[in-house]
């Protein structure tokens, strides 16, 4: 096995055209087995799996600040500036909503009710400290070297160390990891974008509240900043040049959308920023074009956060002049299936590398088996194909596996089947509650056992239903064995078990009873 998968490996670099460096065989021993680079999710899986497999193993992480001077500390985007304090702020909105249903249910609460940004920041700040201090002690624990200092490659084995008094050192390794992650774009094309404006990297470590903001992009980040704003009673526009939530499957991006919209979430469709300027009252005026009539616009801001993509840490790691391949277009590294570069010691996981899913649970999974493979412990390699995903948007998606556009890309429109509804959550009923965008779609083959290809889902917990279903996707289940699974009753969870019109039949696809 070990002898088919080098020669797998081999066979795929020099399709690629690259030129094998030779190994220097008679190299004398190194500083370390393994040195990473970036101390985020996937790389500090991949440290702490190394060491417990008997590795000698250091992490060096530093977190440059933000444009506006935001810092944190270890543990990387998701757990300081993403998935982490996204969650809870998105929790926080819940909240606000769930207090308006409960006048419903009988629960008498004082009016006004009102949100106070400064309390909520601070205890998901002070959680979000917890967990770097946690991540240094299981460091510790493993005996894993964490050196707060930013590396750069001198060559394939040695690693250039800079803390921040700017005092250098050089480490040597067996085996290099890269996993710096990414960071925020801004438009550096539009005037006042970097002076006057924010980031995700900076939106959930603010003090005060950021008030009236203007969200530019409609990605996942984008949606659901604006979405836990609205939530917390602030107004929040989104700005979309063309469409939401790319990549994702597109009609369920609407029905996100739209609920967001129906939630209080104003939308500008269309339209690009020109400009961004302060004016002496502090508010923020934004100048913006729309695309259709090429018309101009302007309204002020108490902020504007950008949203507009990330880009790669790669810049100041040395990697061209190491050998280390990058994507023109995207400044990533390039990967091959075990995600070694196209330096033979020299690998690369999570957000930096080309062609992977920018999510913290597939960097996780992706370090822990590489650390095993470079110990000599296994040969498994990740597998990035059917990764189930949550926005966390109001009403929040889920989803697993091919869109419908995907899927008929693929296997052709009339090679597939798709089955749908819509449904209404109990929790919805006594609130009054609108389900018009609650939906949920089942994307399968459509001949033979009818694999399932794509699941859809809009509504209630859609993490924790996405998650259960993706095991399926695992063993290859079909629509058949999704129908003969027992549903719990009552639970939005149950609607899968019981999907059965398809879009091609034509008939309603509104859930009526239970």
């Amino acid at each position: 096995m070990a002898a088919f998968y080098s020669r797998h490996r081999l066979k795929h670099w020099c399709s690629f055209g690259f030129q094998l460096p030779k190994r220097n065989l008679t190299a004398g021993k190194f500083d370390y087995d393994l040195v990473v680079i970036g101390g985020g999710s996937g790389g500090l899986a991949c440290s702490k799996e190394a060491a417990q497999l008997g590795q000698k193993v250091a992490v060096l992480d530093y977190v440059e600040p933000s444009v506006r001077g935001t810092k944190w500390g270890l543990g990387g985007t998701c757990v300081n500036v993403g998935c982490i304090p996204k969650k809870l702020m998105h929790q926080a909105a819940l909240l606000g909503s769930a207090m308006k249903d409960a006048k419903k249910y009988g629960w008498q609460i004082p009016e006004p009710v009102s949100h106070d940004w400064a309390t909520m920041a601070e205890a998901v700040q002070n959680y979000v400290r917890s967990l770097n201090w946690g991540h240094r002690v299981q460091l510790q624990d493993r005996k894993v070297k964490y050196l707060n200092m930013k590396g750069s490659l001198v060559d394939e084995h040695t690693i250039r160390c800079v803390n921040a008094r700017g005092k250098e050192m050089t480490v040597t390794a067996r085996n290099v990891v890269l996993a710096t992650g990414g960071r925020p774009k801004y438009p550096t094309h539009v005037p006042g974008a970097l002076e006057f404006g924010i980031s995700s990297d900076d939106l959930f470590w603010l003090k005060e509240s950021p008030g009236k903001t203007l969200v530019v992009g409609a990605s996942y980040v984008g949606l659901e900043c604006a979405g836990f704003l609205t939530g917390i009673g602030l107004d929040a526009t989104v700005m979309v040049r063309s469409i939401a939530l790319r990549g994702f499957d597109q009609q369920m991006s609407r029905l996100v959308t739209e609920y967001m919209e129906a939630y209080g979430t104003r939308f500008s469709w269309g339209c690009v920023p020109k400009k961004v300027e302060k004016l002496p009252s502090g508010l923020l005026q934004v100048t913006w074009t729309d695309t259709q009539s090429r018309q101009e616009h302007q309204e002020t801001f108490d902020s504007v956060l950008w949203a507009v993509g990330r880009s790669p840490e790669t810049k100041t790691l040395n990697l061209k002049q190491v050998g280390v391949k990058l994507n023109g277009d995207t400044g990533k590294v390039i990967v091959a299936d075990d995600e070694r570069t196209s330096v033979p010691n020299i690998y690369a996981i999570g957000d930096i590398a080309q062609s992977r899913p920018e999510l913290t649970p597939t960097a996780i999974h992706a370090g822990r088996l590489l650390a095993r493979r470079l110990a000599g412990d296994s040969s498994k390699l990740m597998d990035y194909d059917n990764v189930p995903t949550t926005v966390f948007t109001p009403l929040e998606y889920g989803c697993v596996g091919l869109s419908e556009e995907e899927a008929e890309r693929r296997y052709g429109k009339d090679n597939i089947e798709v089955y749908h509804a819509f449904y209404k959550p109990l929790e919805f009923t006594v609130a009054e509650r609108d389900a018009s965008q609650c939906y949920i779609k089942v994307v399968c083959e459509r001949d033979g056992g009818q694999r399932v290809l794509g699941l859809h889902f809009t509504g209630p917990n859609a993490g924790e239903v996405t998650q259960g279903f993706a095991l399926g996707f695992q063993c290859g289940f079909t629509y058949a064995q999704l129908r003969e699974t027992v549903g719990i009753h009552p639970t939005c969870a149950e609607e899968l078990t019981k999907i059965n019109i398809t879009k091609r039949s034509g008939l309603d696809a509104t859930v009526t009873g239970c």
